[in-house]
């Protein structure tokens, strides 16, 4: 039922959660952005059982702890511990170049030299080389090497300016730990070598990380000595000779910059920059947009969603396990190197040709090469995957995109407004499976369109929010008001209408109970001979405690005893006819001493209510006619029984009275509502003229009689014809109230 109020509150609440929510979206808070997250996590996995298509050019070398045992033992040419030298990282540089990668990333930090791990004998068994020098080397010749750069390890020079590129391999987790998000680029400062000279030579105790910048100088604190104060120039330079103390060589600018800002990619993003050719000196960043293009040759160009950060999402479809990724460990490639030194080809594959191989742990928790944690996929996952997972975004031109602000409040509006519609138009049985219906739709929509296309809406605040709560605020609402409006209706109609008229009215929508005009069959039917019987039943009473001398409390206490009688016996009458009217339909407004008083049209509409309130109105004089014809039998017994009771002396039992119903009907307009004062029970009535009419019929009827009006009349010739065609015409008749003459019909019903 939507009543009046329930109009105006339910779009109040609706609104007033779906602005809430809307805020909540708009403030971005840490908690619920974490647990939309979750909801993310599920979508990944999802989309990764439906194997997307991927690149099929990325390969992982992987080391464990079965690569540190094949180093040690020196089964892959080599008889070292667990602190590889560099020579090892050279040797499978050096193998994956002769088997044709394209790209190699090292997934390694090199943060120092390292001069104590001893000298390479080179192939021709006589030149020794320094392990550092001779990583450096292959890093130079393969041409196609990324180094690893974090936010504070850069490799040394010696290592940094034969690299082909640079990659950063930051892993920053969200608040509850998982890796989701990878930073598209980090810039870190390249130092001039004259400071990178002064932080390695160990006299100075100088610390590049720890450092101060002013306007006109730099200062480099220390922790036992006093600073050292580079003073800057104007346009931010240094003097070389100055800061040095030498004359510098000629060639040599005097003036230089302390240092140069330079942006680093993730390792990912150069991965696959390398194979499409794309140019990461040139990209177009637009963070306010949420956006990073980078170019490549004959109009290529990728467009890399980000957050305000430069943070991407990452597309996790492809785990280690993947069939689609090559995988190789490193003690194979190893093994395979050592046997192209030996002139032995058997056993070489050269799988790796045309790949871009990243190199990387896969070792088990616990140990020193450990690089796990737990991301959208899995609780333990080998981090390094974030690489290969990034360049495959690339590569394929397939990025988790979040939707806007915008787009997410249309959402939450939207859904909102369709929980409120459901909640607000329909039964609560219905619209509680109509909400939870298109919470399922949406919740398959947003998995659908992930998995098809990356694209991740939200689903806790929609849901948990414009849906939910709308739902639980709405849902407590109408029991609330509803009760109180089924508690109000019932009281009003409860004794007045059918069962059925009653489930109507509960279930009817904009029900107005203050006052309508409606058009209306009213019925008035009294009983006959009550005030007869009244007054001779009272001088019965008076002659009978005259006769046995009652008085006082014998007397009260008797003539009560005739008055209960009396009403007993009107309300059998009274009691039959209001069953009758109910029956069919009708509401019963009033009982008016010894008269009933009933209409047709109100509250509810009915098309045929003159011919229902005609019918009624048959049934009661057919129900009063089987009630004397029961009575007088009865009578009958009672005056046989009587001559027997009388004979023995004792009292007779009194006659029961037969009584008969004279009604009138009248149809037309007449104004219903509910009308009685605004502190005490108000009843459901009609009122006017056609109300006024009918009861004047009423009076005109007689006994055992229906009398019904021209304008009943007609209807029944529209409706039941039949019966219009039995009714006899009266003479007109001067009715009390009424100028003209009024037209009556007498409907037949014996």
């Amino acid at each position: 039922m939507t009543f009046k109020p329930f109009k105006r509150v339910p779009a109040l609440i609706a609104f007033a959660v779906i602005g809430l929510v809307c805020l909540l979206r708009c403030l971005n808070f840490e908690a619920l952005d974490s647990l939309e997250a979750k909801t993310y996590d599920l979508r990944v996995r999802v989309a990764a059982k439906a194997h997307p298509p991927a690149a099929t050019n990325l390969g992982f070398v992987f080391m464990d702890e079965n690569s540190v045992r094949a180093v040690r033992d020196g089964s892959v040419g080599f008889n070292v511990g667990l602190y590889w030298p560099r020579q090892v990282y050279g040797r499978l540089i050096s193998e994956l170049k002769q088997q044709g990668a394209k790209t190699i990333a090292l997934d390694l930090i090199f943060a120092e030299l390292r001069p104590d791990q001893g000298a390479v004998q080179m192939a021709d068994q006589t030149n020794l080389i320094d392990s550092d020098e001779y990583f450096a080397q292959e890093i130079r010749r393969s041409s196609n090497v990324i180094l690893a750069v974090t936010k504070d390890i850069v490799p040394p020079p010696l290592f940094l300016t034969k690299a082909a590129y640079l990659g950063h391999i930051a892993t920053d987790a969200d608040s509850d730990g998982k890796l989701r998000r990878a930073e598209a680029f980090r810039t870190y400062r390249n130092w001039h070598w004259a400071f990178r000279q002064v932080e390695t030579n160990s006299d100075f105790g100088v610390d590049l990380n720890n450092i101060r910048i002013e306007q006109k100088e730099i200062i480099l604190l220390r922790s036992t000595e006093d600073p050292i104060h580079v003073p800057l120039d104007s346009e931010g330079n240094f003097d070389l000779e100055d800061f040095g103390g030498k004359k510098l060589p000629p060639g040599i600018p005097r003036k230089a910059k302390p240092f140069t800002e330079e942006r680093v990619w993730h390792m990912g993003i150069v991965l696959a920059a390398s194979d499409l050719h794309l140019d990461l000196e040139h990209p177009d960043i637009d963070l306010p947009h949420k956006r990073i293009t980078l170019h490549g040759p004959d109009g290529l160009r990728r467009v890399i969603p980000v957050d305000q950060n430069g943070y991407l999402y990452i597309d996790w479809c492809l785990p280690p396990t993947d069939r689609r990724l090559t995988t190789e460990p490193i003690e194979s490639l190893l093994g395979q190197a050592y046997k192209r030194l030996q002139g032995i080809s058997e056993g070489i594959t050269n799988r790796w040709r045309g790949k871009l191989a990243v190199v990387g742990s896969s070792a088990l928790a616990g140990n020193n090469l450990t690089d796990r944690g737990p991301t959208p996929l899995f609780k333990d996952t080998l981090l390094v995957s974030a690489h290969w997972n990034v360049a495959n975004s690339i590569l394929m031109n397939r990025f988790v995109t979040r939707s806007p602000l915008v787009l997410d409040c249309m959402i939450i509006l939207l859904l909102g407004v369709l929980a409120g519609a459901c909640m607000w138009e329909m039964r609560i049985l219905w619209a509680t499976s109509l909400v939870a219906l298109l919470a399922a739709v949406y919740i398959g929509f947003a998995f659908f369109i992930y998995v098809r296309t990356r694209y991740w809406v939200p689903l806790l605040l929609p849901l948990a929010g414009a849906v939910l709560i709308n739902y639980v605020s709405l849902l407590v609402w109408r029991l609330l008001f509803e009760q109180a409006e089924r508690k109000r209706v019932i009281s009003v109609f409860g004794t007045l209408v059918s069962q059925k008229i009653m489930d109507v009215l509960l279930a009817t929508e904009n029900l107005s109970l203050v006052g309508a005009r409606r058009e209306v069959s009213v019925m008035f039917a009294d009983v006959r001979g009550f005030t007869e019987l009244t007054d001779s039943s009272q001088a019965k009473a008076v002659a009978f405690a005259r006769e046995h001398k009652l008085s006082g409390a014998a007397a009260e206490s008797f003539f009560d005893e005739q008055a209960a009688e009396i009403l007993a016996t009107v309300n059998v009458y009274l009691g039959l006819v209001a069953d009758m009217i109910i029956n069919h339909d009708a509401t019963l407004d009033k009982f008016i001493g010894d008269c009933v008083m009933a209409f047709w049209g109100a509250p509810l509409p009915a098309p045929r209510h003159a011919a229902c309130c005609v019918r009624a109105a048959i049934a009661c004089q057919v129900a009063i006619h089987s009630l004397n014809g029961e009575r007088t039998e009865e009578n009958k017994r009672r005056e046989a029984e009587n001559a027997t009771r009388v004979a023995a002396g004792q009292t007779p039992k009194p006659m029961l009275p037969v009584l008969a119903l004279g009604t009138g009907i009248n149809t037309g307009m007449a104004t219903a509502g509910l009308m009685g004062s605004a502190a005490k029970t108000k009843n459901y009535t009609v009122f006017g003229r056609e109300v006024n009419l009918a009861s004047r019929l009423e009076g005109l009827s007689g006994s055992s009689r229906i009398f019904i009006s021209e304008s009943t009349y007609q209807h029944l010739l529209r409706d039941e014809p039949d019966l219009a065609q039995r009714c006899v015409p009266q003479p007109p008749q001067k009715v009390k109230g009424f100028a003209d003459l009024v037209n009556v019909y007498e409907v037949p019903w014996r």
